[in-house]
């Protein structure tokens, strides 16, 4: 996604750099983005969309976030990101990016990491285990599913909000499902 909009944020990118230059922190491209990392640890990414320019955490769950300015992005657990929209913006919030930074840092060094989510710590939609209760094989297919891909399924079922929606997901996803296929995975 940053290609696309590599050219338009550029000007954001370097005003990133500035902001980051303090810190002992080398500067890397992971996924195509400026990475920083510390001790082989990945600490901060930066990323442009379509609407806005991100300082991505990596550990961000683990930040106090003292001004708000945090933002989860979709399903990531430990992630969290600062969205900007011009140079301007990152000069203002210069000082809160570099306290955010120095406490992500810190927390790296310390050895802190957001513990990873069970799948056993999700809930099974209702619809989901009905349907369990009434087709063993489906059940057991599955359970067969790795647990990243459990995972994915179940945030997909429970994300609709009406019980109709949630009973027509899963029966949209039993194809796949049975062939060991993951929600988000390409055929």
């Amino acid at each position: 996604m940053e290609m696309a909009y590599r050219g338009r944020w550029q000007a954001e990118i370097e005003e990133m750099r500035r902001v980051l230059a303090a810190f002992p922190m080398k500067e890397e491209c992971k996924w195509g983005k400026p990475t920083y990392t510390l001790d082989g640890k990945n600490i901060v990414i930066m990323q442009g969309f379509k609407e806005y320019f991100a300082l991505g955490f990596f550990q961000g769950a683990l930040l106090k976030d003292p001004k708000k300015v945090l933002v989860r992005l979709g399903q990531s657990h430990a992630g969290r990101v600062m969205k900007f929209t011009s140079v301007k913006d990152i000069a203002a919030q210069a000082a809160t990016i570099r306290a955010y930074v120095r406490e992500a840092i810190a927390a790296a060094k310390a050895g802190l990491r957001v513990a990873p989510r069970k799948t056993s710590d999700l809930a099974v939609p209702e619809e989901l285990a009905a349907r369990f209760r009434t087709d063993p094989r489906f059940k057991r297919a599955f359970e067969a599913l790795t647990p990243g891909r459990q995972r994915s399924y179940l945030f997909h079922f429970a994300a609709a909000k009406r019980p109709a929606t949630r009973a027509a997901r899963i029966e949209k996803a039993m194809p796949r499902i049975f062939q060991g296929k993951g929600f988000l995975e390409r055929d």
